[in-house]
């Protein structure tokens, strides 16, 4: 019976479409080799003309150089490869549909030029940045908020329930990956009673991030149990077996009155239920006030943008926000799309990295980056900024572990401290600096979640709260290894093997 039901799976079905659509690449090779030798010639051409657009509109030329010699090599496996990856973000529907609902929902981030000036005033020397932040990636900043950092998922997890259990109005939830089990089983009992009491439900999950997780008709079983869902980017067999631009937000909010957001998907692994690659080291951050506003409006952006069910009026899900008590800071909400030609995310990162006068320290399950961030991470720590950056102890993908340790020897000659977490898988994104600053997100250092992944984050500033970021850094440095510039070398083979990865790292 299991052979049965592996035969007719999904999975099974994906593998034999990506089976043939190989076999039609090689077939059509195979006939041009046989035309004409003009036709090479041609496609050479072609080739130069097609690596030229690329370096006229690239964002990021680091991470366009695998495209450029993959095509220039092999023109034609080159030029369809790219055309299947590159070009996603030009051929897709789906990506049109995201890209018009992003350009309506803009006139909802609205600021408060009173905040921003006020910030302008008392930080001069982060006014770059607040302007950046507010009005270049246009993601308002705002002062009636409060936020609480909790630095495992086990922790953030059952206040996430709480705040669910207290819903009267509505609850959005975006994700990469929803997995059945523990966790999400939780939380799927209070959705269903909210659903009973009018609650308006809705949820979104990355079609591939949970290809493993959840079934082909999950959707459907949801709606059957009245909640409103849709897969991000839905998987097509025929012409979209490779997805390139993935839904990596983690987002949820409730009534519009509470936001949560931070590294955890919705699985067992991620609150330490199941061990999958040691303990996971993870957070959650949850946003209270009118912050909230600004997450409530890049859900409904990608809802409106991929459900039949569109929302002609997003404030109707905005509500009056009282006085949470004392300030305590600014926050901003942002989020990262590759259909933009921003790179928000790196931008405030290295806006945070560039700024730091006493201390940077980062969270990242993976280390994939260009030259300019390498050389802006050792200038910081030339500068005698303390540079520290904590990569997993224990890998979850060998290969992209490979070129993570690979940056290794560069940065700690440079002078950055690396730690790698010795109890098992640091799964957090975070960037803490001198005790006013933070920001936690969604966004890996690496090209995919950098510029071909939808992205979120929360900027904070001058909040007391954000010291419990940064104790939650140190905490988790004294479980850590220090790694030492002798132990960075492996080998001069892996040293070249590591350098060849690198070039497919955008794939990575």
């Amino acid at each position: 019976m299991k052979i049965i039901k592996a035969l007719f799976s999904r999975l099974t079905f994906m593998v034999i479409m990506a089976i043939l659509e190989i076999a039609f690449v090689v077939s059509l090779l195979i006939w041009f080799r046989k035309q004409a030798i003009w036709i090479e010639g041609v496609l050479r051409i072609l080739s130069i003309v097609l690596v030229l657009t690329i370096i006229k509109n690239s964002k990021h030329l680091s991470s366009d150089i695998m495209w450029i010699v993959g095509i220039m090599l092999f023109p034609i496996p080159g030029t369809i490869l790219w055309l299947l990856l590159g070009a996603n973000l030009i051929s897709s529907r789906t990506f049109r549909w995201i890209s018009r609902s992003t350009k309506e929902s803009q006139k909802y981030y609205q600021q408060d030029e009173t905040i921003l000036n006020e910030l302008c005033q008392i930080a001069p020397e982060h006014k770059g940045q607040f302007k950046y932040i507010s009005q270049s990636a246009g993601f308002p900043f705002y002062k009636n908020t409060d936020f609480d950092y909790y630095g495992l998922g086990d922790k953030g997890y059952p206040v996430m329930l709480e705040e669910m259990r207290k819903a009267e109005k509505f609850i959005f939830l975006e994700y990469f990956i929803v997995e059945e089990g523990q966790m999400w089983g939780g939380m799927l009992d209070i959705l269903e009673e909210k659903v009973k009491q009018g609650v308006d439900v809705r949820v979104m999950y990355d079609d591939l991030g949970s290809f493993f997780t959840l079934s082909f008709k999950y959707a459907k079983q949801l709606e059957d149990r009245g909640i409103k869902c849709v897969p991000f980017n839905r998987i097509n067999p025929i012409i979209g077996i490779i997805m390139n631009h993935r839904d990596h937000r983690k987002i949820m909010v409730i009534d519009g009155k509470v936001a949560f957001s931070g590294g955890v998907n919705l699985a067992d692994e991620y609150i330490n239920v199941k061990e999958v690659y040691g303990h996971w080291k993870d957070n959650v951050i949850r946003i209270k006030g009118e912050a909230v506003w600004s997450y409530t409006v890049m859900f409904l952006t990608h809802w409106n943008a991929l459900s039949p069910q569109k929302d002609a009026d997003f404030t109707v899900f905005k509500v009056e926000q009282h006085d949470l008590g004392e300030e305590d800071g600014y926050i901003a909400p942002y989020g990262e799309t590759p259909l933009d030609n921003e790179i928000t995310a790196q931008n405030i990162y290295m806006g945070i990295l560039n700024q730091a006068k006493d201390y940077c320290y980062i969270y990242t399950p993976y280390l994939i980056i260009d030259t300019e961030f390498i050389n802006a991470l050792i200038l910081a720590a030339k500068h005698g900024v303390d540079v520290r950056i904590m990569t997993p102890g224990i890998p979850d993908k060998k290969l992209v572990y490979g070129i993570t340790r690979s940056f290794y020897r560069q940065l700690i000659a440079g002078g950055v401290k690396i730690y790698e977490y010795t109890p098992g898988f640091v799964h957090s994104k975070v960037f803490v600096a001198d005790d006013e600053i933070a920001t936690v997100g969604t966004v890996n250092l690496d090209y995919r979640s950098l510029y071909l992944h939808f992205e979120n984050g929360t900027y904070l500033y001058r909040s007391k709260k954000v010291l419990d970021v940064k104790q939650d850094y140190l905490d988790a440095v004294e479980q850590s290894h220090q790694v030492t510039k002798k132990e960075s070398f492996r080998g001069v083979i892996y040293e070249i093997f590591q350098a060849a990865l690198r070039l497919v790292a955008p794939l990575m």
